[in-house]
């Protein structure tokens, strides 16, 4: 009976903490986006994002390096990013 009640809690909260941990990821992807739109250094560039786990990739084109580091800057400073891959390239390259 305990292991039922034990296996009946599991299979209750799990899909709630998975859950969870999209709508953070999406309020992470919300926030980079923003953020990312409005600096002077990084706007105009051409990039996707992606967010799994407070991880997030930054993939696409920017005009300089100061844009890529600065991208990258931005991101980190974000509640909940827990990580950043940054994959950005230069229009140039």
């Amino acid at each position: 009976m305990r292991t039922v009640s034990l296996m009946l809690i599991f299979v209750l909260i799990v899909p709630l903490l998975v859950a969870q941990t999209k709508s953070s990821d999406d309020k992470i992807y919300n926030e980079v986006r923003e953020k990312l739109a409005v600096d002077a250094d990084v706007r105009g560039a051409a990039f996707d994002v992606d967010v799994k786990n407070g991880t997030v990739t930054l993939r696409g084109k920017v005009h300089t390096l100061k844009a890529k580091e600065k991208a990258e800057k931005i991101v980190k400073k974000i509640k909940g990013v827990v990580s950043v891959d940054n994959h950005l390239t230069l229009f140039s390259d």
